[in-house]
């Protein structure tokens, strides 16, 4: 059929490049080769070998993902059941494999003409669409609540900066990269038992912020250094300890020192400054996600298609042979009787 193998071999590519694994790359010989093969067979061999034999080893996006959250996860020296909602680690490893999974069945279901895999890979997808557009109607409509339960959210992050080291670094590249402290403000790290202000708290860290809160991170001091044919050069040292007691000051003071804007209202306000490109980003992957519905639904079809003309065929043939033997098999009966 016309445009038969665009469709396939378009959503074969799209999985393939979110799905791929050493284990698919064929390699041209012989033995894979059969005498009885059509010359059409043959052709999609060739046309599936070229497309899954590249060059070099290609990536796996969602194996990677997979694979760098489970090292993180078992890299950890303990692993706190309680708080698995909020663990960076664990996003990676349901999101890979999310993927590895839905692209799995649109990847094989292409290749293999099925429509069961194809029905599954579709289904899938709808229903993640689905999702995504009423997450985005309900979010548009209760958006004092989104942003509640958002607030609480990351408010448990701070409660638990030192615990996690995954998500102590996302939240120093957070603050960093928004040049925000806190949720709502530099006095929410008082939620924390290390930086919590209080005659009664012993860590070091008490009435601090954490270093990302700083804005200037760099220690005003400059140390000399040797370096190679005693070549002396400024070498910059990171101050951790340049947030410290800041949360004793007032906001004017503290200004000084650390940003003291909360990183919910300025993540907020960079959303809707950048609002063409959020939107931009987001209706390309809902336009992403129709193709490959639209992909799917049309390569269904079209198998559809062939498998009832090939049932009808096979009747057709039955009931050409089931005549034939009505008028030819009694005049040799008759012949064999004599």
């Amino acid at each position: 059929m016309r445009g038969y193998r665009t469709i396939k071999y378009t959503l074969f590519t799209f999985c393939y490049c979110f799905w791929v694994s050493p284990i698919t790359h064929t390699h041209h010989s012989k033995k894979f080769c059969r005498s009885d093969e059509s010359p059409a067979e043959r052709r999609e061999k060739q046309t599936v070998q070229s497309v899954m034999s590249p060059a070099e080893p290609a990536e796996v996006v969602s194996a990677v993902l997979t694979a760098v959250g489970i090292y993180a996860k078992v890299a950890k020296e303990k692993d706190v059941v309680d708080t698995l909602a909020l663990d960076p680690a664990l996003l990676l490893i349901v999101v890979g494999s999310f993927m590895f999974l839905i692209t799995f069945f649109g990847c094989f279901g292409a290749l293999r003409n099925s429509a069961h895999l194809l029905k599954t890979f579709l289904g899938i997808l709808v229903a993640v669409l689905l999702l995504q557009v009423t997450a985005g109607v309900l979010g548009y409509l209760f958006t004092d609540l989104v942003m509640e339960r958002t607030e609480k959210l990351m408010m448990k992050t701070v409660v638990r900066y030192r615990e996690d080291r995954d998500l102590e670094n996302a939240i120093d590249f957070i603050q960093k990269k928004f040049q925000c402290c806190g949720v709502e403000s530099y006095k929410d790290w008082s939620r924390n038992i290390y930086f919590l202000c209080s005659d009664a708290n012993p860590s070091v860290e008490a009435c601090g912020v954490p270093f990302s809160c700083c804005t200037d991170q760099q220690n005003q001091g400059r140390v000399l250094s040797l370096w190679f044919t005693c070549v002396v050069r400024l070498q910059t040292v990171l101050n951790t300890m340049c947030g410290f007691g800041m949360q004793s000051l007032d906001t004017g003071a503290a200004a000084r020192d650390i940003f003291t804007a909360g990183c919910l209202e300025k993540i907020v306000g960079w959303t809707r400054t950048n609002m063409v490109l959020v939107g931009g980003l987001t209706a390309g992957l809902l336009l992403l996600e129709v193709c490959l519905i639209c992909l799917a639904s049309a390569q269904i079809s079209i198998v559809n298609k062939v498998r009832k003309h090939q049932k009808n065929q096979e009747s057709r043939d039955r009931a050409a042979s089931h005549r034939k033997e009505s008028v030819w098999l009694p005049a040799f009966a008759d012949i064999a009787d004599q």
